[in-house]
């Protein structure tokens, strides 16, 4: 399953919401019209009059993964940087204009995508068309906005992994588990490389992967597609395509060993974080891992809530996430433990659920409740227009057709109990784990 790191600019305020009926939710006949531009632009639209409100969706497919050591954070800087102003529209007026149709914006970054969400009332869509695309064609990049923006993520940075011991400790795992791939970084990039990031270097960056050949436009709601068509042409089609970005190549080896580090930081609770190497979220066992997940931590009847915070009350809460890429991710695990118990008492507990698992497999129990989770997950994200855009734009931009959303739940229906012990025997082995235990400086916490 796709994992993201979301930052959000603009947090979503009174999202309109609309109501499925339940023959439409089975999504198999979704009326999405496709336009390509000359550019290279992919535009897909979707009329839906049930309320008077449209999303604009926007994916850039860019994300850390495709920087380097030096210019990391850099896709994350952008996607601030990308609300101040153009050559047509002065800073902070796309704000206004959004907010003065009843509609709110959001922007996040993963590792592999860069992803702006809009959503206004009706007669604001052909203004959006025309400030979206003129941030694509000129956006407004000078050595104030960056000093600006710069200042900003560098405190982000500070709160979401400096002085935050979890995010921290997500940051030594991804550090260590890879030593080749990007992945290695995380998407807010490391302090350094946020404050050595010239205006040339987000002027070529830009030139290549925000281009029109790059991106995805989609289009949700009450509009017309023949007038919303005609305006996405009139006002995208000169802003000239771009070079094909250059492939990311994975070149991370395979993990030799088990790799391990301790870390010491202030904090009052010891805790542990770790992670497998797994495959890509295209690969055949992406869905039994999805399911695996959900069998060892979600909720509270979860396989490692029950054992290690209810049975043995050893931590105060554990998760076990598939963090799947375009690349290969990881499967990761936290854990922190009780007052009084050790970080070493849960990891142990968590080697025993999955031994029990690569022994005596799953129940069709489980199974079936985790299957209905994530269909749940999965037809819950179709109830908004945002929700909707954003499918449709990521399964056009990773799967090279939107319509492989219908295969989502097609491809977790087709897990079997002996899938999930077999993923569990393949992965989760000590030679392919990486390590970070947490050791809690308590002196220097009270300093």
């Amino acid at each position: 399953m796709r994992f993201r790191y979301y930052i959000v600019r603009i947090m979503a305020v009174g999202t309109l919401t609309l109501l499925w009926t339940t023959a439409k939710a089975d999504f198999q006949n979704l009326n999405v019209q496709r336009l390509k531009l000359s550019n290279g632009l992919t535009v897909l639209a979707l009329e839906d009059h049930t309320v008077p409100s449209v999303a604009y969706y926007t994916f850039f497919k860019v994300g850390s993964r495709n920087e380097h050591p030096g210019i990391t954070g850099l896709s994350h800087l952008f996607e601030h940087m990308m609300f101040n102003g153009s050559a047509k529209f002065k800073p902070k007026l796309f704000d206004q204009i959004v907010e003065a149709g009843g509609g709110s914006s959001n922007a996040f970054t993963t590792s592999d995508s860069t992803e702006y969400q809009t959503e206004f009332s009706t007669p604001t869509l052909n203004i959006i068309i025309q400030m979206e695309a003129d941030r694509m064609r000129a956006l407004k990049l000078d050595k104030a906005n960056i000093e600006q923006e710069r200042g900003i993520v560098k405190e982000e940075r500070r709160v979401s992994f400096d002085n935050s011991v979890e995010g921290a400790m997500s940051e030594q795992l991804w550090n260590m588990a890879f030593v080749a791939h990007p992945y290695r970084w995380d998407t807010i990039g490391f302090m350094k490389d946020i404050d050595a990031i010239q205006l040339q270097d987000a002027k070529d960056y830009f030139k290549i992967y925000y281009a029109p050949n790059n991106s995805v436009v989609c289009v949700v709601g009450d509009f017309n597609t023949k007038k919303l068509f005609d305006e996405i042409r009139k006002e995208y089609s000169d802003i000239p395509r771009q070079q094909t970005p250059r492939k990311v190549i994975n070149a991370e080896p395979p993990q030799p060993g088990e790799r391990r580090i301790k870390f010491h930081r202030a904090a009052e609770l010891p805790a542990f974080n770790m992670g497998y190497h797994i495959g890509s979220f295209k690969d055949p066992d992406d869905p039994a891992l999805d399911i695996l997940s959900n069998i060892l931590a979600h909720g509270e009847s979860s396989r490692l809530y029950k054992s290690l915070v209810y049975e043995k009350q050893i931590a105060t809460g554990v998760s076990a996430t598939n963090e799947s890429r375009i690349d290969p991710g990881l499967f990761t695990f936290y854990a922190q433990a009780q007052q009084g118990h050790t970080a070493e008492e849960c990891e142990n507990a968590v080697y025993a659920a999955l031994k029990d698992i690569q022994d005596n497999g799953v129940t069709e129990r489980e199974l079936q409740k985790a299957k209905n989770v994530l269909r749940a997950g999965y037809v819950n994200s179709f109830k908004t227009n945002v929700g909707l855009a954003g499918q449709l734009a990521e399964y056009e931009a990773n799967w090279g057709d939107w319509r492989k959303l219908y295969d989502n739940p097609k491809r977790h229906d087709k897990v079997t109990v002996a899938d999930v012990q077999r993923v569990a025997r393949k992965y989760f082995s000590e030679n392919n784990r990486t390590v970070v235990t947490l050791i809690p400086e308590k002196e220097a916490a009270a300093k």
